[in-house]
Formats: C-alpha cells, structure tokens, sequence
C-alpha cells in the first residue's frame, strides 16, 4: 500500500511538471536584440529550409542587418520588390545616421505598419499574410500587410441569382468581403471587428454591425461565444462558428441565415442585424433569424410591389405543396373516406407492384441521389444524367409497376416546391419532416397526423436563435412586422427596423 501511494505522488509530480512545461511552451516569446536568437528560434518554428513556401530575406541597411520573413503564395510580391527597392535605395545613398530605426520605417512604402512585441505575434501575422521585418539591435519587429489571398473574383452566388440587380457576390478572401459591405454603407459607424479563432488555423473572423443600431447586447453576445471557441482549426469554417454561435441540437430547422450577396447582407445590417464574416468561406452568417427570413429573396424587392407579392406567396405556396402534399395524399389514399365526393379522383387509379408509402420512399430517395449525383459529376455529363433520371424516375418506371403515375406527379411537386425557396437548410429541414409525416400518417392515420402537425408547431413555437422567438411576428404576434412578411410593401412605407432585433435607433426614415 505505502508503495502505491508513493507511485501515485510521483504520478502527480509527473503530471505536474508536464502540465508546467506544457505552460511553458504557451507563454509568448519576446524578441531579441540579437538576430541569430531570433533566427534560431524562428527556424525551429517555421520550419524554414524544410518547408518551401516559408523565406527569409537578409539585407544590410546603413551596417545594421534586418530579416524580412514571409510565406509565398499569401503576399503580394510586388509590394515586397517595392520595399526591397526602397531599402536598398536607403542604403545606396549612404548617409550615415544613429536613427536607422527611424530611417527604415520611414522608408516603408506601405499604408499599414504595425509593430509586434512578441515573436507569437509575429508568425501568426506572417502566416495570416503580412510580412515582419526584424531590425539588428531591436526588440521589434515591423509589420507590414501585404497580403494578396489566392482566389476567384466577386461573382454572381450560383443560388442566388435576381433577374435585375448586382451581380457581385461574397468570394473566400474576408478582405474583399468587408470592403464589399462597406461600398454599400458608407456609415462612419459601420464596424468590422476582426479576431482570431483556432489554436492552430488563426481562421480571421469579423463581426459587422452598425453602431447606434445594432443591439451592443446582441452583439456582447455574439463576441462572447466566438471568443469562447477553443478549437485546433475550423476546416468547415462558417459552419463550425454556427454550431458554436447557436444550440442546433437535434433540431433540423436553421437557426442562422447564409447568404453570398453584398445587398442581402448590407439590408440586414441596416435592420439591426449583427453579420458574421469568417476567412475562406464566400458565405456570411446572419443573425438572429427567425424562419421567415429563410424565404426572403433579392429578386422581390428588385420588382414592383405587387410582383413582388405575387413571388413571395408563389414561395409560400410552394412550400407548403413541399410539406404537406404528399402526406395529405398518402392519408387520402389509406382512408378515402376523409375525400370529399368531388375530389374521389384522388388516388391511384393503376395497380403497382409496391405499397404507396414505399413508392414515395423510393422516389423521394432517387431524387436525392439524384441531387447528389448533380453535385458530384463533371459539367459534361450533367445533361446525360438528367436524360437518364428522367428515364428512370418516369416511363421505365411506370411501366415496369415500380410506380403510379401519381406518385411521380406529387413527388415532383414536393421537389420543386423545396427548391422553390432561396435558403437551401430550410428546404433540407422540410424534406426530413415532410418523411417524419409520411412515417407517421401510414403507422396512425389522421389522428397521428394531427397530432405530429401540432407537435410540429409547438416545437416551431419553443425554437429560439439567440433567445429570439422564431416565429416572429407570428408568435409572439406582431401585426405590423407580419404585413410586411406576407405582403411586399414599398420601400418609403418601411419606416421601422423589425422589432426581432431591438433596435436602438428604430426609424428608418426621417422627415427631413
């Protein structure tokens, strides 16, 4: 006994003493006066001679040596010729100075120049991009930003498209993204708050709000749970921040809203809503949403009002056929007598080889293979494949009694009234209940459908985003805010931000 005990101190003083070097590793590392400690300690790092893309540049600038570090791929080049040229400028005409500090700064063709302390500061600036420059006999570095992210151009999002409107649309580069927001809102207090989340990928995170008209609570919120994100990287990137923002849970419904257009983004922030921008991601998150923000689309308000009601019910409608179609059909179909005299038509009017419930199942599932088949192959071959699921999931499959020519009817209905709406996680989270429905409307008839459809709305009616109802202005009941979701109303009769938000300044117009 007395032995195990003395094995479990020196467990203890072992753990202790790895727990304190752990600590050690983490503290920050200031920099050195002398280059070659600095050198040293930077080459163990980085990796610098094994890893290719890192480099180091030396130069002697008025007989003092300074090392500019930078990792290829993530900087502009031309900017880093550009000082090169300066410096060497700089020494070229040699005069003799005791302020060469002073010199080499001035001397930096650069908008931006920061100075970093710590050697942690500095690789995490490198390798997000920037430059450092390390002077001989000083204890700091400068920084300079010349990063030019690898990427496309700010196009048109593929599932957000408008017939009349801007063409332009978030890319992977969060510089791009801000200034994008920012050339619609030229508000002196519009702020973009950058951080960095990830103890190892660094990801730049921005937090967009108007100042004066976002809620600070909200946006108190919001910084609070993405500082509070201890994670090695977010590979998926914006996704990861969601889960962390908002509780999902088992809850299949979206508690945020994407989109990759300046316009939809710049009208929210105008709102009250605070915008979530991550690096690398062309999406940017919204929040908070409730659920009718996810069947908002630009093209209703690049309309006439009356247009743009016409769309906006068309989407309306269009989910509903998603949802509750092809549960209602299958319910009429194994009780007929819920069918009034005039709609007896209703119902196979062909003998098939397989159940209605399994029809449906079996076509709900090959569209979604389908879908997924359109994701993954080449552009070439997308037209054959369409030509080979419309062979499949039509005559061949009628005639071989797999299906009713129903059930391909309302299975296509159900399909395009989900795609019909702009928010691609809404139009998921319908599909799942809309197979929820059917199980339950074979295993228990009408009353289970009744009962899952109240389950359904009492579960709506409980869902908060940021302790914001979501059925707002449903529930709670807000006349006003629910005209204006219902019905496309013109811009100069929108005189308050929505109330979902609160607001501080809460007029939108002024009289004078």
């Amino acid at each position: 006994m007395i032995r195990r005990k003395k094995w479990k101190s020196r467990s203890f003083h072992s753990d202790h003493r790895h727990k304190r070097q752990s600590e050690d590793k983490n503290e920050e590392t200031p920099i050195s006066k002398h280059l070659e400690v600095n050198e040293k300690e930077l080459k163990d790092r980085l990796g610098i001679g094994v890893s290719f893309d890192v480099g180091i540049r030396k130069l002697e600038i008025l007989g003092k040596e300074i090392q500019i570090y930078f990792v290829n791929g993530l900087c502009d080049m031309e900017y880093i010729i550009e000082l090169l040229k300066e410096l060497m400028d700089l020494e070229a005409r040699g005069r003799e100075t005791p302020h060469v500090r002073e010199a080499i700064e001035n001397h930096l063709t650069h908008v931006q120049v920061e100075y970093k302390d710590t050697l942690e500061d500095c690789i995490v600036e490198m390798l997000s991009g920037l430059i450092f420059i390390l002077v001989e006999g000083e204890d700091r570095a400068f920084v300079v930003d010349v990063r030019n992210y690898p990427g496309r151009g700010p196009e048109e999002p593929d599932n957000e498209k408008v017939i009349r409107g801007a063409r332009d649309g978030y890319t992977e580069n969060i510089i791009e993204n801000t200034a994008l927001t920012r050339r619609r809102i030229r508000d002196e207090r519009l702020r973009h708050e950058i951080l960095r989340v990830g103890v190892r990928s660094k990801t730049d995170i921005c937090i967009s709000y108007i100042e004066g008209v976002a809620d600070p609570n909200l946006v108190k919120i919001v910084r609070k749970e993405l500082e509070s994100i201890k994670i090695d990287g977010l590979p998926m990137a914006d996704k990861v921040v969601e889960e962390y923002m908002v509780n999902q849970g088992n809850n299949p419904f979206p508690l945020v809203r994407y989109t990759e257009r300046p316009d939809v983004a710049a009208l929210h922030l105008f709102e009250g809503h605070v915008i979530v921008i991550v690096d690398a991601t062309p999406s940017v998150i919204i929040t908070p949403t409730t659920v009718f923000h996810h069947v908002q689309h630009a093209e209703e308000y690049r309309q006439a009002p009356f247009i743009g009601t016409f769309i906006k019910w068309i989407r309306f409608i269009g989910m509903f056929i998603s949802l509750f179609v092809l549960p209602l059909w299958l319910l009429f179909v194994l009780e007929p007598n819920l069918l009034p005299d005039q709609f007896n038509y209703i119902g196979p009017s062909e003998d098939a080889n397989v159940s209605e419930f399994m029809q449906i199942i079996i076509a709900d599932v090959g569209l979604e293979l389908l879908r997924m088949a359109a994701i993954h192959t080449p552009s070439p071959l997308t037209t054959a494949l369409g030509l080979v699921a419309a062979l499949l999931l039509g005559e061949v499959a009628i005639e071989v009694g797999l299906f009713t020519s129903e059930v391909v009817l309302y299975v296509a209905l159900s399909a395009i009234g989900a795609y019909s709406n702009p928010s691609y996680e809404l139009a998921i989270a319908i599909k799942m209940i809309r197979l929820l429905l059917l199980i339950v409307v074979v295993s228990f008839g009408s009353i289970g459908f009744v009962m899952a459809s109240t389950i359904l709305f009492l579960m709506l009616i409980q869902i908060r985003s940021l302790n914001k109802p979501y059925l707002w202005p449903l529930i709670p009941f807000d006349p006003q805010s629910l005209w204006q979701i219902v019905m496309r109303t013109t811009v100069p009769n929108l005189r308050r931000r929505p109330r979902i938000v609160h607001p501080q300044d809460t007029i939108k117009q002024t009289s004078e």
